[in-house]
């Protein structure tokens, strides 16, 4: 009989409480602040390095090979523009709607313990709108992986994926060193996740030393935030967008996916729940070949849920380090969220470290990841969840646009 391994979102959370436990027990030791800094805290800070290493190559080269397998999207045609656009406008509103939210539960002092908790961090200056928009397109093709300038990095990637489709089979040999990096990052990805118990016990051990347990007091806040900005999101987007575009009503359309969102919340897996979701929305009226094309590139680029919890999570710990974010910053997390989740899909742990990225790319301390990482679990199950149940609604709403295209054509 074969032991059952536990999975890593338990070893995590086994993590954050030996963390918090044994932050308690320095408290109350002599010269406790000194062990917990001086010895402790290093390899967490080591962690945060790994983690801040594998950031740039996992973007660079996970988006651009996201790109490279859209070749199918010029065989499809309009079906594949439909559906990039609806990703990204959705995936745009997903992250201001959490924006918005975090703004609102701030606002409401809800983080009342997290806004004295007496975190510092000097964060870099800020810049205008415009400059923000300048300092998306890099004047330099190796400063922005070096310096780890992620929307940058971003624009970069999308450039080489694009330059490779459009070499055609000169760029075949490119599209393969690419695919193949890829590969490696992810696995070099792997192992490093595997260490999140052991980085997250040691960023948040120093951190219940010097600020007592009080500051983990409001996690669950930012867990009922972050549902709340779940369920707005479908309730609003999903239900606005199947009822105008696809022409069926919100009711059958979540009463028909409510097998695909429940294997989505139990297993946190997209890939996982692709099978039922094809199944669920040809149930509701989607064509298969538009579905088999639709849902598979939907778990590659579009993550609503995983925008919602990134910028729900930025916003709660920029107020952890008593950080205000400006139009600059919010614009930049809007951006970077957006564009970034076309690298998310397929990669272990990708929530971490697309968080890590969009803290990066706003100037807040990466270090913050710690206070969220013990429950990533939850927030993984739901922002799954709405990650999925976008997928499907695409696929009806392209669908229903490519039968009423048909019509048309065999009228004319």
């Amino acid at each position: 009989m074969t032991k059952r391994k536990m999975p890593l979102a338990m070893w995590i959370c086994v993590g954050l409480i030996v963390g918090v436990a044994a932050g308690l027990v320095l408290m109350a030791v002599p010269n406790g602040k000194d062990i917990a800094n001086g010895y402790i805290k290093p390899w967490g800070t080591i962690f945060l390095n790994l983690l801040k290493f594998i950031v740039v190559p996992i973007v660079l080269f996970s988006i651009a090979s996201g790109v490279i397998s859209m070749q199918d999207v010029g065989k499809v045609g309009s079906i594949g523009v439909k559906t990039i656009v609806y990703y990204m406008c959705t995936t745009a509103f997903a992250v201001l709607l959490a924006l918005l939210l975090g703004s609102i539960a701030k606002g409401m002092h809800l983080f009342t313990a997290l806004e004295t908790s007496g975190l510092e961090y000097t964060p870099p200056e800020g810049q205008s709108l415009m400059d923000t928009i300048v300092n998306i397109f890099p004047s330099n093709a190796v400063a922005p992986l070096v310096n780890a300038s992620m929307l940058q990095v971003i624009v970069i990637a999308l450039l080489l994926g694009f330059g490779i489709l459009l070499a055609e089979e000169k760029g075949l040999v490119a599209a393969q060193v690419v695919d193949s990096l890829n590969e490696v990052f992810m696995r070099i990805m792997d192992l490093i996740i595997k260490l999140s118990p052991i980085g997250v016990a040691c960023l948040i051990c120093p951190v219940v030393v010097v600020n007592g347990a009080e500051v983990l007091g409001h996690l669950a806040m930012v867990l009922l935030v972050a549902y709340v900005g779940y369920i707005l999101h479908a309730a609003i987007v999903y239900s606005a967008t199947v009822g105008g575009l696809a022409g069926i009503s919100p009711l059958q359309f979540f009463s028909g996916m409510a097998p695909a969102m429940m294997m989505a919340f139990s297993s946190a897996s997209s890939v996982g729940a692709l099978p039922l979701n094809l199944e669920c929305v040809e149930r509701l009226g989607a064509r298969r070949e538009v579905a088999s094309f639709v849902l598979p590139l939907g778990a590659t680029i579009n993550m609503d849920g995983t925008a919602i919890y990134q910028g729900i999570c930025a916003v709660f710990i920029a107020t952890a380090y008593g950080v205000n974010l400006g139009v600059g910053e919010m614009a930049t997390i809007v951006l970077t969220a957006t564009l970034a989740s076309i690298g998310t899909a397929g990669v272990p742990g990708a929530g971490m470290v697309m968080l890590a990225m969009v803290l990066e790319s706003v100037g807040l301390p990466v270090e913050g990841i710690a206070l969220v990482a013990g429950v990533d679990r939850i927030f993984d199950m739901g922002r799954t969840t709405v990650n999925i149940t976008g997928d499907a609604a695409c696929a009806l709403i392209v669908s229903k646009m490519e039968d009423r295209k048909t019509a048309r054509t065999r009228i004319r």
